[in-house]
């Protein structure tokens, strides 16, 4: 708000006491309150449970190295709803985002037969200018992120099947650039000789981890993710303390829709083609992990860390389920059950922090 304004209202009213500092305030919190404890607790409780029901559970070929490509995947997810929810919205075409983005990355490799990082930003590119659209439109028209994106998912849901149909058989594209199949299977192991090796590490991962600073610094530390999470927090606010709300909107979509971008062909990557289904059943991990991890609903606070946990969490679920041998339907129950108790959670902690003076 103008200074003008503030001593305004300073003549008229008496002057407020000064807030305890942030750090003596978040003391008030109880440590059960911080969603990031209790994920790594319930994280180390399930890989215990699961290593002792199967003990295959911590075989390296079988299940580690497999475990590390799909959290690969489901933080780039999180963090493609992380961008959106920071304003309170959210993004229901993420899905579909993904599978648009996938098809112009295998309709680069195998029509173009371009390499393998021209595919990368050939999606990239479309995820950004689809994300860009809906967060115009949202802008433009003012109807709720749900109503649009949801509305988008399903416009895009039919304009992927007619791509595919158009330039493929209709079930996926045929041909793989070079290097593509080193990058799904290979660990940096298979390049290092020696004990100082460590543990096997999917050549994916890295990618996740660029993602997660790359988003992690914006928020922290850049004004314009800063911008964002103001406008999350109180958009009229914002916009009267000079913020262009709109053009903050359009930018933490784009973002969202890059990140879309990104897990679709990192997806694909790891299922080893470029087909309709891609990103098919990303929508509820997309919330589970920022959800679970501390970025709330209502916008105007994220975790990145707190996102990987959440997805570190939903990849230890469903690969320890798996090898219970639970049928698909089982493992969307437990799934479905998990994000109901992140969501009452995530209210009892706005509650307690409304009691006490804090954020949560």
């Amino acid at each position: 708000m103008p200074d003008t304004t503030t001593s305004t209202a300073s003549q008229a009213e008496p002057e407020a006491p000064a807030p305890a500092p942030v750090d003596q305030r978040r003391r008030g919190l109880p440590w059960w309150a911080n969603p990031r404890v209790g994920l790594v607790a319930v994280v180390v409780a399930l890989v215990a449970i699961f290593s002792g029901l199967r003990p295959s559970f911590l075989d390296v070929d079988l299940t580690l190295v497999p475990m590390q490509a799909d959290i690969t995947v489901f933080v780039v997810v999180g963090l493609a709803q992380l961008a959106v929810l920071s304003l309170g919205h959210m993004n229901l075409a993420v899905p579909r985002m993904a599978a648009l983005s996938a098809f112009a990355a295998g309709f680069t490799y195998d029509k173009l037969h371009a390499p393998l990082v021209v595919g990368l930003l050939a999606a990239l590119l479309v995820g950004t200018l689809v994300g860009a659209l809906a967060g115009g439109i949202i802008t433009w028209t003012g109807v709720n992120s749900f109503v649009v994106t949801l509305a988008l998912d399903f416009g895009l849901l039919g304009l992927v099947a007619l791509l595919y149909s158009w330039f493929t058989s209709g079930v996926a594209f045929s041909l793989h650039p070079d290097g593509m199949d080193a990058l799904r299977s290979d660990t940096f192991n298979d390049y290092c000789a020696g004990p100082i090796c460590g543990p096997p590490v999917p050549l994916v991962v890295p990618i996740a981890v660029v993602a997660l600073v790359v988003v992690g610094v914006l928020f922290r530390f850049s004004r314009l993710g800063r911008e964002i999470l103001m406008c999350g927090s109180n958009a009229r606010a914002a916009l009267l303390s000079g913020i262009p709300v709109s053009r903050r909107v359009i930018q933490a979509h784009a973002l969202s829709g890059l990140l879309c971008g990104l897990a679709g062909w990192l997806l694909a990557i790891n299922n080893g083609a470029f087909s309709a289904s891609v990103g098919e059943n990303f929508l509820l991990p997309s919330f589970l992990a920022p959800v679970l991890g501390g970025t709330l609903l209502a916008g105007g606070a994220v975790s990145v860390v707190g996102t990987l946990l959440g997805a570190i969490l939903n990849s230890v679920i469903q690969k320890g389920l798996n090898l219970l041998q639970f049928e698909v339907d089982q493992l969307q129950i437990y799934i479905g059950v998990v994000l109901l108790v992140a969501l009452s959670l995530d209210r009892v902690r706005h509650v307690l922090a409304d009691r006490r003076g804090v954020r949560p």
